[in-house]
């Protein structure tokens, strides 16, 4: 046991550009250091609702079950498939990644029966084989996420809405990665259960998920013939906490909560619209910077790249760990590697909320060109950066409209 005292914390400033989480503005720092009140302080109960009312804005919504869960997006993960699956209930959760397959694994921790209907790594689930699944089963839900962190692959709702419709199905999306960075809206895509997490195009410190739950899927919760098997993921308690009621359910963190909330008044504050243009217009930068250099993306098809994450494929040679760890001692950038299958084969750059600026993009394409050629892949001099130059130089399209 060492018995020198230890020092203050100075964590040292990255940039990250990593699939989350994400840099943060400022001004939600400065949240944080707002003085502490109780949980139960009349105060923080009418902030409670400043943040609801922010919430629905964001996943634009009217839904009233609409909260920030205290959790992990993993945690948001858990509480839209274990409310709504009981015994005897038949569910369909599209896998095409880490992510996606940890909704498999928690949703086949219930007594429902579980049919998961895979796609590769890199590619979306086909709806046609989730139809094909779902032939001669009453089915409760079909489960997706919307953007797949782990592949960078971004999957059009409207596809598996279809199906859901035709079996009488809840639809249930993980828009951790998407919500805030990719056009989308909770009542137009017509989603029945919904969840996020704070620390990705949010920009607001990892710790918080934010949910919504849509009439229909509330009312098949409160008609559970059994309990929901996790008390703490349980939403009826929550909703009664975060309802009129404001019923003591648990100590959520204080601080984190007043982060989401300024870090969504800054959402709001840009616009959505202009949110949604800016991850776009800077994915393009990047893409072009990347091309130019030599190296290919992971996801083949342009259609089904996620905008706030874009997975590059790792040169023959390369060592993944040897580039990332000079990132990040040399220039204080950190990017990620690949997850599961496709660890030590792609690399995963992050344009997510406060992080997705050109400045970044540039810089990064800089310092990346650097490495690369230190680790001894030959770059083009200058080529990603003045490719992404030229990516900015082009007219803006007058719409985004990537995955709906």
């Amino acid at each position: 046991m060492r018995d020198e005292p230890i020092g203050e914390l100075l964590p040292p400033a990255r940039l990250m550009l990593t699939p989350g989480p994400s840099c943060i503005d400022p001004r939600v720092y400065r949240a944080m250091m707002a003085p502490m009140v109780g949980h139960l302080d009349p105060w923080f109960m009418e902030m409670m609702t400043d943040v609801q009312i922010l919430l629905r804005r964001v996943f634009q919504t009217d839904n009233r079950v609409t909260y920030p869960l205290s959790a992990s997006g993993s945690g948001g993960i858990e509480a839209a498939v274990l409310n709504p699956l009981e015994a005897g209930d038949d569910a369909i959760v599209c896998v095409n990644g880490v992510f996606s397959e940890r909704m498999a694994v928690i949703a086949e921790r219930t007594p429902a029966n579980i049919i998961r209907v895979e796609a590769p790594m890199g590619r979306t689930v086909d709806p046609e084989d989730v139809r094909r699944a779902a032939k001669g089963k009453k089915l409760k839900l079909i489960g997706l996420a919307h953007g797949e962190t782990s592949t960078s692959v971004i999957q059009r709702l409207a596809d598996y809405r279809k199906v859901a419709d035709e079996f009488g199905a809840l639809l249930v999306v993980d828009t951790v990665a998407t919500l805030a960075g990719v056009p989308f809206g909770v009542d137009r895509d017509r989603v029945d259960i919904c969840f996020s997490g704070s620390q990705k195009a949010i920009s607001a410190p990892p710790g918080m998920s934010p949910m919504t739950v849509n009439a229909k899927a509330e009312e098949i919760i409160r008609a559970r013939k059994t309990k929901v098997q996790s008390w703490y993921f349980d939403m009826q308690p929550a909703m009664n906490y975060w309802g009129k009621e404001r019923l003591y359910h648990h100590t959520p963190p204080i601080p984190l909560i007043y982060a989401l909330r300024e870090a969504l008044r800054c959402v709001l504050e840009e616009g959505l619209e202009a949110r949604w243009e800016r991850h776009a217009i800077n994915q393009q930068a990047l893409i072009a910077g990347v091309e130019a250099m030599g190296l290919e993306l992971f996801v083949q098809n342009p259609a089904d790249r996620l905008p706030t994450v874009t997975g590059v494929r790792i040169p023959e040679g390369v060592d993944d760990h040897n580039v990332r760890t000079q990132l990040l001692d040399e220039f204080n950038i950190e990017i990620a590697g690949g997850l599961g299958p496709v660890k030590g084969k792609i690399w995963r750059v992050g344009l997510m909320g406060y992080s997705s600026q050109r400045q970044n993009i540039l810089l990064f394409l800089a310092a990346f060109e650097k490495v690369l050629l230190d680790q001894g892949f030959r770059v083009p001099s200058g080529a990603g950066v003045g490719a992404a130059v030229q990516s900015y130089r082009q007219p803006q399209r007058e719409e985004v409209n990537v995955g709906k």
